[in-house]
């Protein structure tokens, strides 16, 4: 089934004329690290694009320092050091999770992602995978035991190699439903025509997108962003749907006003409105 706006229409969600920032959820965005702390700021910027009501950043001081400069709406949570060590006391204020862009690969930086992952999974708290998450998560044996039906896994293929191995298209496609049906998740394959897959084994095949993503800081603006979308409130596989047509939708306004060559990853953050107003403007 293809992701389009008459498949996506019936999904959203509207906002109440008496609701206040506490009725739309509570992101918590672990990224970045001192030598990429853009990543944070993409994601954290994405997801302040999102619809979520508040974003809070746990990351480095460097990647705070930059995210808070870009983006004054978040709020910070400071990991001291180089990278990422330790998870926030308490995850009992947020609503998802979205952790993995910049993270980096210090083995310090794995034990706070497991124990992040662990606990998330023990709260029922929606969590969102992508870039250094998964592949600190690939070096780990029982890493599906870390999934649950809250658990949306964002990578390329380069990333999902890392964790499964397959031969030809055919048997990716029924890795990924075998994955999804039997550990309840959503796994999300990104590249030419993105497919996210759905704990009923269903594929949903996104029409948006072009060359124009393929740069530095596109994963990072989607993993933000479909954070939001489910500290939102949307069920995993509609905030997966979601977030990929809309991060697509952007693209594509920014390639045809400027080419695949001229804009970047800043810019797609920037550009994320067109998509719901495509999607709001005609419901």
């Amino acid at each position: 089934m293809n992701i389009s706006p008459d498949y996506l229409r019936p999904r959203l969600l509207f906002r109440r004329d008496d609701s206040h920032k506490g009725d739309y959820g509570h992101l918590l965005v672990v990224a970045g690290c001192e030598r990429m702390p853009g990543a944070a700021v993409l994601a954290t910027g994405a997801a302040l694009s999102s619809g979520c009501g508040l974003v809070t950043l746990h990351s480095t001081s460097r990647a705070l320092q930059a995210t808070v400069n870009a983006c004054p709406s978040a709020m910070l949570s400071e990991n001291p050091g180089a990278f990422i060590r330790r998870i926030p006391d308490t995850l009992d204020k947020y609503d998802a999770i979205a952790v993995g862009p910049g993270l980096g690969r210090n083995p310090g930086t794995k034990e706070a992602l497991l124990t992040l992952l662990g606990a998330a999974k023990e709260a029922c708290l929606p969590v969102v995978i992508d870039a250094d998450a998964l592949n600190l998560l690939s070096e780990v044996p029982l890493w599906k035991d870390y999934l649950s039906e809250y658990t949306v896994l964002t990578p390329h293929l380069g990333e999902l190699r890392r964790l499964l191995t397959w031969n030809g298209d055919d048997e990716l496609d029924c890795f990924a439903r075998e994955l999804c049906s039997g550990y309840g998740c959503t796994l999300v394959v990104k590249g030419f025509h993105t497919k996210v897959y759905t704990p009923g084994k269903e594929c949903l095949v996104n029409t948006t997108g072009n060359p124009g993503l393929a740069k530095g800081g596109s994963g990072d603006v989607l993993t933000g962003l479909a954070g939001g979308l489910l500290a939102r409130g949307y069920a995993p596989a509609d905030a997966a749907a979601l977030g990929v047509w809309l991060h697509g939708f952007a693209g594509d306004c920014l390639t045809r006003a400027r080419t695949a060559e001229a804009w970047s990853s800043r810019d797609l953050v920037d550009s994320l409105y067109l998509g719901f107003n495509e999607l709001y403007g005609n419901s």
